[in-house]
């Protein structure tokens, strides 16, 4: 399941198992205040953290076994286990009898933060919940904002909802601490609104990024010139900006190359189809072949500068040059 579905699968019970796998770091703490929320009293004495990595061989064995511990003065014991990769051999060995029958007094948390090669898939082994915690992509973010205002008896304009998403990157650690922010603002019965993100959520650097390659895409020197400014003023490093440059008029060229629906090109380039129809729009605006020359060059400019062929200043300059004044 996904994350945004985790809390409301706890109204049927709380399984056994749990494998929460992805690199989203804010879903991993959610799960697990949640969990201990719903299910520990005493979580001095009911809530165990181990390492993964420490857990092999013998040592699986007795980490089976105290799963069996029964829990003290609490509905259940909560053990949370960061990084469990077992083989196929050491999962049947040791841990297969547990995940067939475990132990009904305890909750087990397996937090894998991304897939190991080798290892054991976990997600299929019996009694274990899986829940996905790669990053959420802006619908996902989007829901989670309108619902978690929407708790709160605050109203969030969708427009709002997707800048606040987009402004943070889809870093939920950032989304909630900013949403938090923008209910307390606005206050209970209030709608927090397009301006009210803008005027009060500063734009993440990965935003600002995508901004700049969006100016660029127009042509448009003032507002690229500010963006750019604004972010190396605050430590951005010119060949970052020559990269992300590079990368974006490849990524014009790829769709403008390609065949195929916007859902087929989407699924080979791993983005939505409606960046690719938006990236097809602007590649035709520029016509086929010039978006060709404009990604050679600024790739050619982007090694020369990584290889010392040119500083990063003049790379950029000329990159600069090449996208506006050609």
């Amino acid at each position: 399941m996904k994350f945004t579905e985790f809390k409301k699968s706890l109204d049927g019970g709380v399984a056994p198992v749990y494998l929460l796998e992805g690199e989203e770091a804010y879903f991993h703490a959610s799960a697990e205040k949640t969990l201990r929320e719903r299910c520990v009293q005493q979580p001095s004495l009911n809530d165990v953290r181990l390492e993964g990595e420490s857990l092999k061989g013998d040592a699986l064995a007795s980490f089976r076994d105290s799963l069996y511990v029964y829990p003290f003065l609490s509905e259940k014991r909560l053990v949370r286990v960061y990084g469990l990769y077992p083989t196929e051999r050491e999962y049947e060995t040791y841990l297969a009898r547990y995940f067939a029958d475990p132990c009904p007094t305890t909750v087990l948390l397996i937090v894998n933060a991304q897939k190991k090669s080798g290892a054991a898939d976990l997600k299929k082994k019996p009694n274990v919940t899986y829940v996905d915690c790669s990053r959420a992509d802006e619908d996902t973010v989007c829901r989670w904002i309108t619902g978690t205002t929407r708790r709160a008896g605050v109203k969030t304009e969708g427009d709002a909802a997707l800048a606040l998403a987009q402004f943070c990157s889809c870093d939920m650690a950032r989304v909630s601490r900013e949403t938090e922010k923008l209910m307390l603002l606005v206050g209970a019965g209030g709608t927090v609104t397009r301006a009210i993100v803008e005027e009060n959520v500063y734009r993440s650097a990965e935003y600002k990024i995508y901004e700049m390659t969006q100016a660029a895409s127009r042509r448009s020197f003032a507002a690229f010139s500010e963006i750019l400014g604004d972010l190396i003023e605050k430590g951005f490093d010119e060949t970052a900006a020559l990269g992300a440059l590079s990368s974006h008029f490849r990524t014009l060229y790829d769709v403008s190359a390609m065949s195929g629906s916007d859902a087929e090109i989407a699924k080979a380039l791993g983005i939505k189809p409606y960046a690719v129809q938006k990236n097809r729009e602007t590649a035709a605006r520029f016509g086929k072949e010039r978006v060709e020359a404009f990604y050679l060059r600024l790739y050619e400019l982007s090694c020369a500068s990584k290889s010392g062929q040119m500083s990063k200043e003049s790379a950029l300059k000329e990159a600069v040059a090449k996208i506006f004044f050609e």
